[in-house]
């Protein structure tokens, strides 16, 4: 079972009102529905929504619906649900047309119910422990996945709408607005499991920035012990230690006994093991006249 197959079961196990329910009939309908002049028809892949779909069409319209169940043997076995009524097609008509246009002006708890019937129609949520968070509504219609797209900006869902081969594609790609969505549609077990995936996955990667922000200080650090005995060693090879005073004569050699160690740490060791504190930036200052010594040196 897929994430989106999941999130689907569960809301069509959710009960609301009667106008939160007829609502996304009508969504589903409009973005799912095959609609004829005096009928509609749907082809159904969830079992679930079908259900669920056949259910909210009695209890709205009371009407007689034809169901023929069809098995598909391409690459696996898969039943497809097929729905088709023509009574009070023609009221169930205009009421899809009246709420496509007067949804965009309706009550929060309206557009969400607008935006769970159609994800149950054509929206799809990747599994956050396989893949990239993505949420997305494939729409065959621009003024369609524009009025999508309107619905969630209206609700403060930051998505985006983009061209596709066969259609247009509504999307949200942050991982905090996918888990509000999820929290929208009702699908509390589903939530509790993206919420999961995604407080381990940030953690890792939370580890991984540290690891790297370590890893790159180490390769600093490294490379500044190495050019410092090299500085040292110059000194050596040209007879230059003698203009140095005491106290940085001081901090060489203990840079020669601990090549690995970083200023701060060596600092620590000069300050323990002569008695004498010495600060980080006090041993960085010694090493700055070092190498401007080095560097006056090579230009004469």
């Amino acid at each position: 079972m897929t994430f989106t197959t999941r999130i689907k079961d569960e809301i069509t196990k959710e009960t609301n009102n009667s106008l939160e329910n007829r609502i996304e009939l009508l969504s589903y309908l409009k973005y799912t529905g095959i609609i004829e002049e005096n009928k509609i028809s749907l082809l159904i892949e969830n079992a679930s929504v079908a259900r669920y779909i056949f259910k909210l069409l009695k209890i709205n319209y009371n009407i007689n619906i034809n169901l023929t169940i069809r098995t598909q043997k391409r690459f696996k076995l898969k039943k497809i649900f097929i729905l088709s009524f023509t009574e009070k097609a023609d009221i169930i008509k205009e009421e899809i047309n009246n709420l496509t246009n007067n949804i965009i002006n309706s009550s929060f708890e309206e557009m969400a119910s607008f935006l769970k019937g159609v994800f149950l129609s054509c929206g799809s949520i990747n599994d956050p422990s396989k893949s990239k968070y993505h949420l997305e509504y494939l729409i065959e219609d621009k003024d369609a996945a524009e009025l999508i797209n309107n619905l969630l900006l209206n609700l403060r869902f930051k998505s985006k709408v983009i061209r596709r081969d066969k259609g247009y594609m509504v999307y949200i790609k942050v991982s905090e607005e996918i888990s509000d969505f999820i929290k929208l549609m009702g699908a509390t077990n589903s939530l509790f499991y993206y919420e999961d995936i995604r407080i381990y996955r940030d953690h890792k990667n939370m580890v991984n920035r540290l690891n790297n922000c370590e890893q790159a200080n180490i390769e600093k650090s490294m490379k500044t012990c190495k050019e410092q005995l090299e500085n040292i060693k110059y000194l050596k090879d040209n007879d230059l230690l003698d203009l140095l005073d005491d106290k940085i004569k001081i901090v060489i050699n203990y840079r020669e006994k601990y090549p690995e160690t970083t200023m701060s740490e060596l600092a620590n060791i000069i300050s323990l093991e002569t008695e004498n504190p010495i600060t980080k930036s006090g041993i960085n200052h010694y090493f700055r006249k070092i190498k401007d010594l080095v560097n006056k040196n090579k230009k004469l």
